[in-house]
């Protein structure tokens, strides 16, 4: 099983690495939050930055919980791809083959994590041009990363969940939109926790791009220790979305 997974694998990183508007996507979208986004609120009195977001920069507060964004966007590539594949034929060359069902979704949900990471340092020098002074703290960056890839695995499982058994190319958009602006606007990828209304802070505590947000804020923006809470929270999520995918593409996957 890993190596017809990791020949999936390679099929879908040599996808994106041969298509030019691939690339022109994953650089132009987050820039484009930033500049725009980002600097909507530039204008707020530094003190109260500082008091509310902990920082004096508001594209600084933001700058992770856009990485988080980006990681939880690009699983929908996972589901694209798969209905991609069913549409051209190549899924049902794949299932004619000894290959498991599962290793499809590892394959898809590997490939949209990694996607999401190459996202990661473009970001990053962005926000260090338009002037975010980052105090990085080693660990707390290793717990990040290592959070990132959780998550990339489990939004991609996550959306593959909704569209295993569909060969509509238009489904991952649409499953798109009723899972990423929910759990965006609910999380403190954006704004503190402290705004919102008591059913809000309720939903944001069960939020898994919360947690991946703020071990990247102790990260790069506070410099402070990794919470192992949040870690073991996107692990949590991670592995139950995976299960719950390879379940479902195990009981519901063809090949049209």
């Amino acid at each position: 099983m890993i190596a017809q997974t990791y020949a999936l694998y390679k099929r879908e990183v040599l996808k994106l690495f041969r298509s030019r508007y691939m690339w022109l996507m994953l650089v132009a979208q987050p820039l484009m939050w930033i500049v725009f986004f980002g600097n909507s609120l530039a204008g707020l009195p530094r003190g109260f930055l500082a008091q509310y977001f902990g920082v004096e920069n508001y594209l600084a507060y933001i700058l992770p919980g856009m990485i988080s964004i980006s990681m939880m966007t690009t699983g929908m590539f996972a589901s694209m791809s798969l209905v991609f594949d069913k549409r051209v034929g190549y899924l049902k060359r794949v299932l004619t083959t000894p290959t498991p069902k599962s290793a499809v979704l590892l394959a898809k949900a590997a490939g949209a994590m990694t996607r999401g990471l190459l996202m990661v340092p473009i970001i990053l020098a962005a926000g260090a041009a338009l002037g975010v002074g980052y105090r990085v703290n080693p660990a707390s960056l290793a717990a990040w990363l290592l959070a990132l890839v959780l998550a990339g695995v489990g939004f991609a499982s996550l959306f593959t969940l909704f569209t295993v058994n569909t060969a509509d190319v238009h489904a991952p958009g649409v499953i798109s939109n009723f899972i990423t602006m929910p759990l965006m606007f609910t999380s403190t990828a954006l704004f503190p926790r402290e705004f919102f209304p008591q059913w809000l802070k309720a939903i944001s505590e069960v939020n898994p791009l919360t947690y991946v947000t703020e071990l990247g804020r102790d990260a790069l923006v506070y410099g402070a220790p990794p919470d192992p809470s949040a870690l073991l929270y996107t692990a949590i999520f991670a592995a139950a979305t995976l299960s719950m995918g390879v379940a479902a593409v195990e009981a519901k996957l063809t090949a049209d």
